[in-house]
């Protein structure tokens, strides 16, 4: 599979004029230059319809669901080609509409929405609101049990520590 080549808005806009001013045949101009005929016929199109801005580059172009819908729709019900459709809506290649097919195929409506890019955004975690409202015995009782039994585990642990570290000491001295 060969790279796919990017023309410059100045390169497609001289081919284009060769053709229109210079009674040029798009077949001529695209074997002079050494590129396929199709690809300046569709930028002939774009320039009829659009002007000089329908050979802009348009990259990282966003379409919204419903906008991917109505192209497909219009394909079927009007029975157009995947290069009129693109004409029609603006849309730089054929290759764009036949990926929304594929996943509308695959997936129906929601295949034509967009996921996110990117790492998600961190999720953000509120802090407990302490109520004003003063606690029973019971739940002071609970409270207090709690912090007690983390104070013990904290201390079983420290104390474990202390020991393995006297172990290794006492391995190391030991010839």
């Amino acid at each position: 599979m060969e790279r796919k080549i990017k023309y410059s808005y100045e390169f497609k806009l001289r081919c284009i004029e060769e053709v229109l001013k210079e009674n040029l045949s798009a077949e001529s101009v695209a074997k002079k230059y050494g590129f396929d005929k199709s690809n300046l016929t569709r930028w002939l199109g774009f320039y009829n319809k659009y002007g000089t801005a329908g050979l802009q580059s348009r990259r990282n172009q966003i379409y919204t669901s419903t906008f991917k819908l109505k192209v497909l729709r219009t394909i079927k019900r009007k029975s157009i080609s995947l290069n009129e459709a693109c004409l029609s809506f603006n849309i730089p290649n054929a290759s764009v509409i036949v990926s929304w097919q594929k996943r509308f195929e695959k997936l129906g409506n929601t295949g034509l929405v967009d996921k996110p890019k990117g790492r998600p955004n961190m999720a953000y975690k509120r802090a407990k609101k302490k109520s004003n409202k003063p606690l029973t015995r019971e739940e002071e009782l609970l409270l207090e049990n709690e912090s007690l039994r983390a104070q013990v585990d904290y201390l079983k642990k420290l104390q474990a520590l202390i020991q393995a570290e006297e172990a290794v000491q006492n391995r190391k001295q030991k010839p």
